[in-house]
């Protein structure tokens, strides 16, 4: 049987998504989340999300947000679950930062973040001239571990667990699945074999590595 190692503990339904294609998983998690007090005004006119741990973090606030940007699909719905107007979601954080930058140009921000943030938004903004403020909400830290057997593949869903990954471990030959492209970026730097979800979701980058694993 071809057998995946997911660098993040998945759910029941996206662990049968595997198993009913007679592919095994192998799973634990390569990073941890810790959500961290922050202080901000109560009332924000725009605030950035380019991840879910932001959302969940600052549903611990008494925080009136009047426009959200965001990356990823699951990071809309959870604001949307929260109360919040979506201004615009795109599939990643250097895209979001150029449509800011083209039809939000006169506002501020303000990026809701964690320690481990990518640099590619607050440069873009930063470099045309759009006033942002940066409120760590969480703290993500790596749980590198030594893995000592093979795999068909390897399932990541951030550019962190790429690098707790690689930290003990060498990736190639074996492919990369990964939920986006700054994810991808990094696993590139340590396999040839990358391929990127459709969709920023952890399901569509399961499909995408069933899809492979059928082809070999």
């Amino acid at each position: 049987m071809k057998t995946l190692l997911s660098t993040k503990i998945l759910s029941l339904a996206q662990k049968e998504l595997l198993l009913n294609s007679g592919i095994g998983v192998v799973e634990y998690n390569a990073i941890s989340i810790e959500f961290i007090d922050f202080n901000v005004k109560s009332v924000i006119e725009n605030a950035i999300f380019t991840s879910q741990n932001a959302v969940r973090a600052i549903k611990r606030a008494d925080v009136q947000i009047k426009q959200a940007f965001c990356v990823g699909e699951k990071t809309k719905r959870l604001l949307e679950e929260n109360g919040q107007k979506v201004a615009i979601m795109t599939k990643n954080a250097s895209k979001l930062a150029e449509m800011i930058s083209k039809e939000y140009k006169k506002e501020t921000f303000l990026f809701f973040s964690g320690n481990k943030r990518r640099e590619e938004l607050p440069l873009f903004l930063k470099e045309n001239n759009i006033p942002l403020e940066e409120v760590q909400v969480y703290q993500t830290t790596l749980q590198p571990r030594k893995i000592v057997r093979s795999f068909n593949g390897v399932l990541f869903f951030s550019p962190s667990a790429v690098d707790s990954y690689v930290a003990h471990n060498s990736l190639h030959p074996a492919p990369a699945f990964c939920i986006g492209e700054t994810t991808a970026k990094t696993a590139k730097k340590n396999t040839d074999t990358v391929i990127i979800a459709n969709k920023p979701t952890i399901e569509n980058t399961i499909i995408q590595a069933i899809k492979y694993l059928r082809t070999i």
